[in-house]
């Protein structure tokens, strides 16, 4: 708010953090925006108010020279004020493609697994349509689902990754791409090694700690690695992991036992914790259940059955609840752990019904299968609550 920062407005729902500049005249609607989008308009608010955030009505006692703006508009837009465009992939007017992108290696990982942005999902914004298919669609996997080994008859992704680049980019100066990579480059000198060791804590930076492709590994540098659309990881697509995918893997290795071959048992033991860990998150049993306190008891999850809406903070968590030999600490099963905590929130909700929502009524942040106390809530935003199947089946029951 210090910097006052400017955008088009285009009719969305908006807070109270924001204010609305409407030009009487649509004609003076470029004018209007070459001063509001300048440095001169900052410096005019802040002799009106030098708080925080400026009061509502102070933009429009802000001294305008229309003329001068006016005159300033029509030297720097000669065509008109341009059309709302961004090549951060962090936005929603973003076109998805890798040329011409802020990330070009971090869109097309995403494109391989299968994402695509609201543009290219039949969404459109004013003077912003919707976009038809680009051609790189072919190359994304069909369960979005990617090892970075061979693994199940597919190419390794680093390999399947340089074909996307092809396609998208042409020739491709990939040292220049790797420098680039993620907010401050990446020293990696190859394909594999950035996917192995760099991408995901990159992509938890790039996209606000809310990482939708999610690196999953053994803990073993030369074990299992696999990349995860998260929005296609339903209860079907983590029983396909656990025991093709992955299942595939733990035979080769145990072949590589079999066959005397050094550094093979180290990764058959690495892979077997991992397909354990993974079972575990399918069943959902505490500390691998899933949470979500708006939610009442008998609507949580039983097992590995995530509701996008609850966003990635919740659902992540059973990923996170363990950590693996070898692995990050407080990273769980992921290459790298972003930065997402399960503690309270601010605020307080309403009275709730305390055989539904027992977290609600006085939790000590450490019971599992907390069945309420005292007789009045408190209302508290608890998120790290934990409760087993039996406590939800049992809520299921009593409400049928």
């Amino acid at each position: 708010m210090s910097t006052m920062p400017v955008t088009f407005y285009s009719g969305e729902f908006y807070d109270h953090n924001a204010s609305v500049i409407v030009p009487h005249d649509a004609c003076n609607l470029a004018a209007v925006w070459a001063f509001a989008s300048s440095s001169e308009f900052v410096d005019e608010v802040r002799k009106l108010d030098r708080s925080l955030k400026p009061s509502n009505n102070v933009f429009v006692k802000v001294p305008f020279d229309l003329a001068h703006w006016q005159q300033v508009a029509t030297e720097k837009y000669p065509h008109g004020l341009p059309k709302p465009f961004s090549s951060d992939p962090t936005q929603w007017l973003f076109n998805g493609h890798p040329a011409g992108s802020d990330q070009p290696l971090h869109v097309a990982v995403a494109r391989l697994l299968g994402y695509q942005w609201p543009r290219q999902t039949g969404s459109s914004f004013p003077d912003c349509p919707a976009l038809a298919p680009d051609g790189l669609e072919r190359f994304a996997d069909e369960d979005g689902i990617v090892c970075l080994s061979a693994t199940k008859g597919e190419a390794p992704a680093a390999e399947r990754l340089r074909a996307l680049l092809a396609q998208a980019l042409g020739k491709f100066d990939l040292p220049a791409l790797l420098a680039s990579a993620g907010p401050k480059g990446s020293k990696a000198a190859s394909l594999d090694d950035w996917l192995r060791d760099d991408f995901f804590e990159q992509h938890c930076a790039l996209f606000h700690q809310r990482p939708f492709i999610w690196h999953l590994w053994d803990g073993h540098k030369s074990g299992f690695s696999a990349l995860v659309n998260y929005h296609r990881l339903t209860h079907a697509t983590l029983e396909k992991l656990t025991y093709a995918y992955l299942g595939d893997w733990i035979r080769r290795q145990q072949a590589a036992v079999e066959a005397g071959e050094s550094g093979s048992d180290a990764r058959l033991q690495a892979a077997k914790l991992l397909q354990t860990r993974l079972k575990l998150i399918l069943a959902g049993e505490p500390p691998f259940d899933l949470f979500v306190r708006w939610k009442p008891l008998s609507q949580q999850a039983i097992g590995w059955h995530p509701d996008l809406n609850d966003g990635v903070r919740l659902n992540i968590r059973p990923f996170l609840a363990q950590d693996l030999p070898g692995g990050k600490k407080g990273a769980g099963l992921l290459r790298a752990k972003p930065n997402i905590k399960w503690e309270k929130d601010r605020g307080k909700e309403p009275a709730r019904d305390k055989a539904e929502f027992p977290w609600f009524w006085g939790w000590d942040g450490v019971t599992p299968d907390f069945a309420g106390v005292g007789k009045e809530p408190d209302g508290n935003r608890w998120n790290g609550c934990h409760y087993g199947n039996a406590i939800k089946q049992a809520a299921r029951q009593s409400r049928t």
